[in-house]
């Protein structure tokens, strides 16, 4: 059967298709970034709504929306002009896959074979603040829908390269390939595997290479002074705890401070216990000890964190506790865990949190 030529035109230009379904562009429309059925989560700079701007690793975005298409609109910073970031998109309960974004302004098609029923998508950052920022434009779909509440439980990891996911990706870059942030993978971190495991949101505040009194990697910022900043690598943007309040706050610090005088790393981790304890009345704090770190650092994590709980707890905070993992993950690249390694971290620390909040 022939069509007419301006009939075959429409019919062309009209509609796409999508798995083999037939989709049609006009039915969707640019949902902005300001949107109220749009939350996020983590350290994002909302000075100007239409544009939520975010540095840290893990920061995540969720929305529901409705149809068989749906397309993220994303800034990337383009650091240097050569650094592109990577997110993590997850939809509903499918395997989540990492996109690396390729210039200043990027439209990414969700992938897969969407019904046309509900769905939630999640956008999480997965590299880091050295990487440079993204700017959220918005999502552009059929229809955007209320979300459910969000999980009423809530962490914060407070870490280095281990909890902002590096080396651990070798999915697309095999290590000693690439940028050195292409086997960054925040999403699928032991902090966010935790955080999901227990059903809660999840928080990273973390910076490859830093430590508590020393940090590696020619870094000229240690955790305690970026700590209620926005924009953690530059030291930049005031933070506002009441955004966040979590519930519990895991600290996995030492690895890049290696074996220090113990009274100068003691009463440095107390002093920072004392910040926590100021900016999170409530929470449970779990000091860690590093989970890439060699026999010597583990055993001098191990005699410092027991003393510095100890002394919280004889000083009336009975809410600082310890864990130490059970042995050294470092099969991933540069020492550190890689992606197995991140689960089996994940599920060490989801055991000794529902031990200790009882849920």
């Amino acid at each position: 059967m022939k069509y007419p030529v301006v009939l075959f035109l429409s019919i062309i230009i009209g509609a796409v298709f999508i798995a083999g379904k037939p989709y049609r562009h006009d039915s969707t429309r640019l949902f902005k970034a300001g949107n109220p059925n749009i939350h996020y989560t983590g350290r994002v700079d909302f000075s100007d709504p239409q544009r939520p701007r975010f540095w840290a690793a893990g920061v995540y975005i969720k929305a529901k929306f409705k149809g068989l298409f749906c397309e993220v609109l994303i800034n990337d910073e383009e650091l240097y002009g050569t650094y592109h970031n990577y997110i993590e998109i997850a939809i509903d309960d499918r395997a989540p896959y990492r996109v690396q974004l390729t210039g200043l302004e990027n439209a990414i098609k969700v992938v897969g074979d969407l019904s046309n029923t509900t769905h939630i998508i999640t956008i999480c950052k997965a590299t880091e603040s050295s990487i440079g920022h993204l700017d959220f434009v918005g999502l552009r779909c059929e229809q955007l829908l209320p979300l459910l509440p969000m999980p009423r439980r809530k962490i914060e990891f407070i870490g280095n390269s281990i909890t902002s996911g590096m080396g651990m990706d070798v999915s697309k870059t095999p290590c000693n390939t690439g940028q050195w942030y292409d086997q960054h993978n925040a999403y699928m971190a032991y902090g966010p595997v935790t955080a999901r495991q227990l059903n809660a949101q999840w928080q990273l505040t973390s910076v490859s290479g830093i430590g508590l009194i020393h940090s590696c990697c020619d870094q000229k910022i240690v955790m305690p002074q970026v700590f209620d900043k926005v924009y953690l690598a530059k030291d930049s943007l005031q933070w506002d705890f009441k955004r966040y309040q979590p519930d519990v706050v895991t600290v996995c610090l030492g690895q890049n401070d290696g074996i220090q005088d113990s009274t100068t790393f003691c009463n440095a981790y107390i002093k920072f216990i004392g910040t926590l304890r100021q900016d999170y009345p409530k929470a449970d704090i779990i000091c860690l000890s590093s989970p890439m770190a060699n026999e010597a650092l583990t055993q001098v994590l191990k005699r410092y964190l027991t003393a510095i709980t100890r002394y919280e707890n004889s000083n009336a905070d009975k809410c600082v506790y310890h864990f130490f993992f059970s042995k050294q993950y470092h099969n991933g690249c540069g020492g550190h865990p890689n992606m197995d390694e991140h689960q089996h971290i994940a599920d060490e620390l989801t055991a000794y949190i529902k031990q200790v909040e009882k849920w």
